[in-house]
């Protein structure tokens, strides 16, 4: 027998929710609020400049050469203060910084247009011109609801007893509703409906306006795009870091305590020094990843990561060997600069973790690097085995190594050569220009190494 059903909480009916009430919202709701501060705000910034110009307008007046009807005086002093607006808001980067904070907080913008707005100083002219439209059009308006704002309420109160008090009577504009009180209450409500109404459709019109004249120029994207890219290439040169260094050094002590168990009985003399190139493998990847944290962290104020070079490639071949690896290295005689050093160093890292992980390490394996002819030539040769991609025993993390020898190349404008060398083994080849290292002053250059 089923059980009674469950009852469905009924959410209370929002007042307000009919076409009525949404414009009722719309007008007098939280945000038209903030917004008529918004304008007032507006009304304030335009104020110094009126007052500057209705004062040469007076000063005209009392010589005689200027108007003198009162509201004439305003609204030409109006008329005038609009230009020293515009230039304002064109010559005052900070003007931007206070527009952007002020729209956020009182304009009532939709998340997405509020997010576009931007809030720091103009930069570049573009985004001044807008903003000294934005600062315009806000005075402007925000003068003329602010005025509303003043001479309704009086204005309607002066209605409203005129029929009873017929001392308002003297004044112009009161004379349709003397006697007539339907007359005068429905004039107040009209007056007292204009600035509402005015209020509304000017802070509209700047939640509008405010994404394309305070949001991001095309320089603006354009930098911001620049600088994600910058980021993205950063991280991904550091996620090269950690899988060079550290990638290698678990592969090499992984390998190396491979040897020592096999030889532990056997050879004690061997796995005492496989042991030993175990800590010192292991204390070279904790010193390799406290330096890339500290990249990570922002320790450093930029640059290059100061990583080894090849003078640290003995140091890296002497533990593959106490790893039971067969490894023969040439070096060059000469310094090299310290980028293509460096690169050279991690190339010669993954060739040689390559070696161990797929021919094993009893395979021999030749690493040469030299300066010839302008380039540096990085050789990593290992004898009959595997070759990287052929091994079947594939960790998480595999695969990544060649592609990231390609890149490093690439940024120095280098080529890279592997694949089977014809004698059952595999060849690892890289060229590096060794002008490679220099960098133009964005401290970018193209795939083939141009600025």
């Amino acid at each position: 027998m089923d059980g009674p059903e469950p009852v469905v909480p009924q959410r209370p009916a929002r007042r307000g929710t009919g076409r009525t009430g949404r414009a009722v919202s719309a007008v007098l709701g939280r945000r038209a609020r903030l917004r008529w501060l918004h304008l007032l705000l507006g009304a304030a910034l335009l104020t110094p400049f009126q007052l500057l110009t209705t004062t040469i307008i007076d000063a005209a007046r009392l010589a005689g050469t200027g108007p003198s009807a009162p509201l004439l005086v305003q609204l030409l002093g109006l008329a005038m203060a609009v230009p020293l607006v515009a230039a304002a808001g064109l010559l005052l980067p900070v003007l931007r910084t206070l527009e952007g904070g002020a729209v956020r907080t009182l304009g009532g913008l939709r998340p997405a247009d509020a997010a576009l707005v931007r809030a720091e100083p103009a930069a570049g002219w573009p985004a001044r011109r807008r903003t000294s439209v934005w600062f315009t059009v806000h005075a402007v308006l925000g003068g003329c609801v602010a005025g509303a704002s003043l001479a309704s309420p009086p204005a309607a109160l002066g209605l409203l007893l005129m029929p009873w008090w017929p001392a308002v009577g003297r004044l112009p504009w009161a004379t349709p509703a003397a006697g007539r009180p339907v007359v005068a209450v429905a004039g107040a409500l009209l007056l007292v409906a204009v600035p509402v109404v005015m209020s509304w459709a000017a802070g509209t019109l700047l939640a509008r306006l405010a994404p394309a004249l305070l949001g991001p120029t095309p320089a603006d994207r354009l930098a911001a795009a620049e600088r994600r890219a910058a980021r993205l290439a950063e991280r991904n040169r550091l996620a090269g870091e950690l899988h060079d260094a550290v990638g290698h050094a678990l592969s090499a002590v992984t390998i190396q305590a491979g040897a020592a168990r096999t030889v532990l009985g056997s050879d004690p003399e061997f796995a005492e020094r496989a042991l030993g190139a175990i800590e010192e493998t292991a204390r070279s990847a904790v010193a390799e990843l406290d330096r890339v944290l500290g990249l990570l962290r922002e320790e450093r104020d930029g640059g290059e990561a100061a990583g080894p070079g090849l003078e640290a490639v003995p140091e890296l071949v002497a533990r593959m060997r106490a790893a039971g690896a067969s490894v023969a290295c040439a070096l060059p005689d000469g310094p090299l600069p310290d980028a293509v050093s460096r690169e050279a160093y991690r190339i010669v890292q993954e060739g040689l973790g390559n070696a161990l992980r797929h021919a094993g390490a009893g395979a021999p394996v030749a690493v040469r690097v030299a300066a010839e002819d302008g380039e540096v030539a990085v050789e990593v040769r290992n004898g009959p085995g595997a070759g990287p991609g052929s091994e079947p025993r594939r960790g998480p993390g595999a695969g990544r190594g060649l592609p990231g020898v390609r890149e490093r190349a690439a940024r120095l404008g280098g080529a890279v050569e592997a694949g089977p060398d014809g004698d059952g083994g595999w060849r690892l080849a890289v060229r590096l220009p060794l002008d490679g290292g220099e960098r133009n002053g964005s401290g970018e250059r193209d795939g083939r190494g141009r600025p």
